[in-house]
């Protein structure tokens, strides 16, 4: 079975008493991990117990009080117990069953759990349970763990290896590269859901994306409380043609002919369910950059590719620019927090793709030709201590006096 990146960072927290959160989008992999979790500890000999609580008599006892889950099973005595909880969401008051549990019996059970999406776990859990917990999010598959599923492992490693700071396959042999470059062509148009990475035919990639948009998308949504569920359907399809934009809450409200305040509550239910993300800006001191206004970008190519019905090859694409731009963005999310992700721009417009610290910046180009060194100089002017890179696809590189070209 094939393991996930995230898999070996749970097995090292396993060692520590904070309870292990696995949270993601439905049907990114988080069972599959708790199944192989359970696996390595019965290998290594630890008593360790599986509990779904998608069984109706589980979820009644533990509702009933968090210490039934000691009289699931026929326990052994004087062993620090594991238990695996998978659809911790499911509970009505999923943190007063965590922190009970932790505060009560740290020293004898480790918790390893399981939510389908960060936003359950953000409206039932009532208690921050702060340093009680360590929360590991699933992403689809990120590219380096494409090419493991497409039996690839050493392209894999070779990816795996490149650091945000130098985003670029350019070290890579020739032939690896264009291998490679096949692979990401693959992933700009099917996405990383391990089941549709896995179809064998584009037929059958197509279907699992339609049932994932139509089924799983529209339970994230109908779960979620919101009232009018076409209209938040019809967001997140104006959103995938808007990939790599400003959001403005303002302009969706009209075209939808709802309220800011609703356009506010379909964000965040998209946000926490993992369909989407979005990038704030940069803050300086500088008055006329913009500091509100977020851009947007989908978690997963294949469904935002879904949403438009458009799964033509990159060289047939009037979008290859942004849905470059939002490929790239997942590359910085795999290795980068969210939060340390930023995009600069000003009034005058004026703007730089991705500010990631403080000392490397992006702009994003399919095309090399694209770029136009002269837009870029009130940023440079600004930042002078900043390296500029500039990520691409096709394209010569012309050289550029303190600009760093990074072929992806």
């Amino acid at each position: 079975m094939l393991n996930r990146n995230l898999y070996y960072k749970c097995l090292k927290h396993l060692k520590n008493k904070e309870v292990t959160i696995i949270t993601g989008a439905r049907q990114v992999g988080k069972t599959t991990i708790l199944g192989q979790i359970e696996n390595y500890l019965i290998e290594k000999g630890l008593p360790c117990f599986y509990v779904n609580l998608e069984d109706p008599d589980y979820l009644q006892l533990l509702n009933d009080h968090p210490r039934n889950i000691f009289n699931l099973f026929s326990l052994p005595k004087n062993q620090k117990i594991y238990f695996l909880v998978d659809e911790i969401q499911y509970l009505y008051n999923p943190s007063n069953f965590l922190k009970y549990l932790y505060d009560e019996f740290s020293k004898r059970i480790k918790l390893i759990v399981s939510g389908s999406s960060a936003f359950y776990m953000d409206t039932k859990f009532k208690d921050s349970l702060a340093g009680r917990k360590k929360i590991f999010i699933l992403y689809t598959l990120s590219f380096d763990e494409f090419l493991t599923f497409n039996n690839k492992p050493a392209l894999a490693r070779l990816i795996n290896e490149i650091t945000y700071q130098s985003l670029t396959i350019e070290n890579i042999p020739i032939t690896e590269q264009r291998e490679i470059s096949y692979y990401i062509d693959q992933y700009l148009i099917y996405g990383g859901y391990p089941r549709v990475v896995l179809a064998s035919t584009d037929k059958e990639k197509k279907e699992l994306l339609n049932e994932l948009l139509y089924s799983y998308i529209k339970k994230d949504i109908m779960e979620s409380g919101i009232k009018n569920q076409q209209k938040a359907l019809e967001l997140l399809k104006i959103l995938s043609d808007q990939i790599s934009s400003l959001l403005n809450t303002n302009t969706l409200s009209k075209l939808l002919r709802v309220s800011t305040t609703a356009i506010d509550n379909y964000i965040h239910t998209l946000k926490k369910s993992f369909h989407i993300a979005t990038v704030s800006p940069y803050f300086t001191n500088i008055r006329k950059e913009i500091k509100k206004m977020p851009k947007v970008y989908f978690l997963d190519l294949g469904l935002r590719n879904a949403l438009i019905r458009n799964y033509n090859l990159t060289n047939y694409r009037q979008d290859i620019g942004k849905l470059y731009e939002n490929f790239i963005f997942r590359q910085f999310l795999d290795r980068l927090p969210l939060e340390r992700i930023h995009f600069w721009r000003t009034q005058q417009q004026n703007e730089v793709d991705f500010v990631l610290d403080e000392k490397n910046v992006y702009e994003v180009k399919y095309n090399l030709t694209n770029f136009v060194l002269s837009k870029y100089k009130k940023f440079i002017s600004l930042y002078p201590d900043r390296i500029f890179n500039v990520v691409y696809r096709i394209g010569k590189a012309d050289k550029f006096e303190n600009v760093f070209y990074r072929k992806f």
